[in-house]
């Protein structure tokens, strides 16, 4: 099976052409075709992402980032399709809010030959809706022009099964999924494929979000949450140890939920102390993440204790910090028999790859939450708050 999938949930354009097979028992998946066009520069200015900046570039991106993966997948697109006027009608209704994608697509893919591909998957949320939307629309516009069906695909789905891309072993649940991003900070418990209970999950700031507040405060330039990280590890290198203490936010609480907010206060607090010099930015650095590592360690710690795990998967933008990697390994090594899974790095981030496995383990049999297809007149929404 053949599948296109589509992310555009906050500031990364993707698109990916998945080959999958394997269903449930042994899922295999070979990409075909992966591109990606990051929106980075254009939001430091503003110091995180603008909704609808973030909106505008993904209709300006998507025809010809679908182009570009199409052309590594199959090579050069052959034109000869003649669509009816019926179908251009209605591919004009559902761009109808977005002109200028709508030019694009009657220009670049309206005459397009229908790919090898047998379904299409989007991110439907959680995101930014205004961002989302276009994604949306843009498959099914094309669900439209080549009668294929759309999955819609949860996000943070698609950031529990990014491991699965390479992965040589059989996934073994049940499984606990710590997920950390800069949106969200969830402990996910996994009995199945499709079946989930979030058992933890932060109250105010994400701690990706967090990281990026610190690094504000810091005056370093954004994305500054990588800086930070790079700034602890620094320290550390110097055999350094932090001459001051954060608090560790809820680690005795008797749940497993996060709070990262007061973190950031108090880090706050401490620098109109201090000031702010490299030094203290190393220092600063350097505890606040232990603080920040301490306490998803230790939840997850609890977590582990609670349910019974076989797998633990950690997934999302910040499992690529390394000292939370560290601190993972020494933490599976406790349990005996649990498999640790991190994405590889390419996947930590929003990409459409994790999209495409997702969908496939929907269309194999796990959970799915709808299906659109030219003969089901209902449509995708967009839900920036989407959970399982």
């Amino acid at each position: 099976m053949k599948i296109l999938a589509i992310e555009t949930s906050c500031d990364e354009t993707a698109i990916a052409i998945l080959e999958a097979e394997g269903g449930l028992k042994s899922p295999e998946f070979k990409v075909l075709g992966n591109t990606l066009v990051s929106q980075i520069d254009l939001h430091k200015e503003f110091g995180g992402v603008y909704p609808n900046l973030a909106r505008r570039e993904h209709a300006k991106n998507l025809v010809p980032i679908l182009l570009t993966t199409l052309r590594q997948a199959f090579g050069e697109s052959k034109y000869g399709l003649k669509p009816t006027q019926e179908m251009i009608e209605k591919i004009e209704k559902i761009l109808t809010k977005e002109p200028d994608l709508y030019k694009l697509f009657s220009k670049e893919i309206l005459e397009i030959d229908k790919p090898n591909i047998d379904s299409i998957a989007v991110t439907t949320g959680p995101g930014l809706e205004p961002a989302l939307w276009v994604g949306i629309v843009f498959a099914e516009a094309l669900g439209v022009l080549w009668d294929l069906p759309v999955y819609p695909v949860n996000h943070m789905e698609g950031h529990i099964y990014s491991p699965l891309l390479n992965l040589k072993e059989k996934l073994v649940f049940p499984a606990l999924a710590l997920l950390v991003s800069g949106g969200h900070t969830e402990l996910v418990y996994i009995k199945n494929f499709g079946e989930y209970k979030i058992v933890g999950k932060t109250r105010d700031d994400a701690v990706g979000e967090a990281f990026d507040k610190v690094a504000r405060l810091l005056d370093l330039p954004y994305p500054g949450g990588p800086k930070v990280s790079a700034l602890a590890e620094l320290h550390r290198s110097k055999n350094l140890v932090p001459t001051f203490s954060l608090p560790r936010p809820m680690i005795n609480s008797k749940d497993l939920d996060f709070s990262f907010s007061g973190l950031k206060t108090s880090v706050l607090y401490k620098l109109k102390e201090t000031g702010v010099n490299e030094n203290i930015r190393e220092e600063m650095s350097h505890e606040f993440e232990d603080s920040a590592v301490e306490v998803l360690i230790s939840k997850t710690e609890q977590a582990l204790e609670k349910y019974d795990t076989k797998t633990l998967i950690v997934a999302g933008g910040v499992s690529q910090n390394i000292h939370l990697q560290r601190e993972l390994h020494k933490l599976a090594d406790k349990f005996s028999g649990l498999d640790l899974l991190l994405p590889e790095k390419s996947l930590t981030t929003d990409n459409a790859v994790m999209i495409g496995i997702s969908a496939y383990i929907q269309i194999s049999g796990g959970k799915v939450i709808n299906k659109l297809s030219t003969g089901n007149p209902e449509r995708l929404k967009a839900n920036g708050n989407l959970s399982f």
